[in-house]
């Protein structure tokens, strides 16, 4: 994990509202990776996971299923929900977003209007393609840990950050439901 910024100057995270709430989709397979390149959109250009906004009155694990689908032409059959990001960005809306890996899916991966996608070893990441934030809880996010993390971001450059893993990233997600 790279050196963390500090957590001066970062927003009341108690009181902050987000102006999306959307979703993300790491499909995993022994030592591969399920990447896509963002076509279009916030991200346009960048190595990320399927995903995108939640509609209203879809849950998050629905908007995940939908997103993939709809980004790859295949159907996830075991997503689970890794982590919560909180991003409090200078240039763009803020965002909710919840992390989902899974292993299984029916279907080909196939290239959209919307994203290119591709297999990538784990081990060789391009992380100097994706956002700066990715490389601090993807890793472990895809050896099954649950984790919570929020950044303020100005332009594409971290400023701060809050991150934690396991039991008490699970606890957060509960406390602000």
């Amino acid at each position: 994990m790279p050196d963390l910024p500090n957590k001066a100057n970062a927003p009341d995270w108690d009181k902050w509202q987000p102006d999306i709430e959307a979703t993300l989709v790491f499909i995993h397979q022994g030592s591969r990776v399920l990447l896509i390149e963002k076509l279009r959109g916030i991200g346009e250009g960048k190595i990320n996971g399927p995903g995108g906004k939640i509609d209203p009155g879809e849950t998050p694990l629905e908007c995940a299923v939908r997103e993939v689908q709809e980004e790859l032409h295949i159907d996830t059959l075991d997503p689970v929900k890794r982590g919560e990001l909180w991003f409090s960005m200078s240039d763009l809306p803020d965002i909710h977003c919840h992390v989902y890996t899974a292993t299984e899916f029916t279907g080909t991966p196939t290239a959209t209007d919307e994203a290119i996608p591709y297999w990538c070893e784990i081990a060789d990441i391009p992380f100097e393609r994706m956002w700066e934030d990715d490389s601090y809880w993807l890793p472990q996010a895809l050896k099954g840990e649950t984790f919570d993390a929020r950044f303020t971001f100005e332009d594409e450059k971290i400023l701060t950050d809050d991150v934690i893993f396991g039991e008490e990233s699970a606890n957060r997600w509960r406390d602000r439901a």
